[in-house]
């Protein structure tokens, strides 16, 4: 695995060593131990897997009680995915990473605690899969909206878009409650 870092303290893109041949490939998409190598001290509790059509926009969600880290890939299409940073005392508070994954380039993203996140689908399906370090809490969760005037997040598409009613009627980036830590 290599492990890429980011302007973000603490995100980074993650690509697993991949073995090809004439039957197809081969790579570890999960493995306890070099995982705590890379990621010390954190713990998954839960999977998510989601399938989505062409144009879907899925976030950008957060819980703030309690805070998910998330690892993410995309293992059928691919996505435009996004976070925002929302670390009162990060030097990036308020800026939007955003990188293209897919079951092409197999690399995964590492967000951290304190991120709001969602992503785009780009191709005609997209099945995104995705480990948490905490469970699913609805009652804690928040969602700033996809297309935010301040964050003015570079979207692949705005035409002919899929937004749950959840995602469609967040709150606006200065309202939303920042984390502390």
């Amino acid at each position: 695995m290599k492990k890429i870092t980011t302007v973000f303290e603490g995100l980074l893109i993650i690509e697993p060593q991949i073995f090809l041949d004439e039957r197809g490939f081969f790579y570890e998409s999960w493995n306890a131990e070099l995982f705590s190598k890379l990621l010390p001290g954190v713990n998954f509790v839960q999977d998510n897997h989601s399938l989505s059509k062409h144009g879907t926009i899925r976030g950008m969600h957060y819980q703030l009680k309690k805070p998910q880290g998330k690892l993410v890939r995309v293992t059928r299409g691919n996505v435009l995915d996004v976070v925002i940073d929302l670390r009162i005392n990060s030097k990036t508070l308020g800026e939007t990473f955003q990188i293209e994954l897919s079951d092409k380039n197999k690399k995964m993203l590492w967000i951290p605690e304190g991120f709001a996140h969602g992503f785009q689908t780009l191709s005609e399906e997209a099945e995104f899969q995705y480990k948490t370090t905490d469970y699913y809490a609805p009652s804690d969760q928040y969602c700033i909206k996809w297309n935010d005037e301040y964050l003015n997040i570079n979207w692949a598409n705005q035409e002919n878009l899929y937004l749950s009613k959840k995602d469609s009627s967040g709150i606006d980036y200065f309202e939303a409650p920042k984390f502390e830590f």
